[in-house]
């Protein structure tokens, strides 16, 4: 792990976003990236720039979305405690986030799951409606 006091020398874009724990794979990332998911200084990117030091980050994943300053570079994946410390989530970012969460949560409030699953009269009835997705 490089700090501020070391010479900024850069590590690839993927390689950074899989260190700090955004995605999962390398692979996944690289696709993110192809995608437009990650923004670097407000422009697309590719899988191979180098970040450095400073760098504004834009990471979309899945319905978050993370503005984010890098602090320090990686390029081995470690633990969850080292990977939070390579970057500052901004804190519009952070607010947004939480306030999205809670809104879902709130979406998410009212709904009660059926007791037993559907017998088979009411699949047909489920079926006929043409909602697949309460079976």
């Amino acid at each position: 792990m490089q700090t501020e006091t070391q010479p900024a020398a850069g590590v690839r874009l993927d390689l950074w976003l899989w260190a700090a724990r955004f995605y999962r794979t390398r692979a996944l990332a690289k696709h993110a990236i192809e995608t437009g998911k990650v923004d670097v200084a407000g422009q697309r990117a590719k899988p191979s720039r180098s970040v450095r030091i400073g760098d504004a980050l834009v990471v979309a994943r899945g319905e978050e979305r993370f503005e984010i300053e890098v602090l320090a570079l990686s390029d081995m994946r470690g633990p969850a405690s080292v990977a939070q410390a390579l970057y500052r989530e901004s804190a519009a970012s952070l607010l947004a986030r939480e306030q999205a969460r809670a809104m879902r949560a709130a979406a998410h409030n009212g709904f009660r799951p059926p007791e037993t699953r559907p017998d088979k009269r009411a699949r047909r009835l489920i079926l006929a409606l043409g909602d697949l997705d309460a079976l």
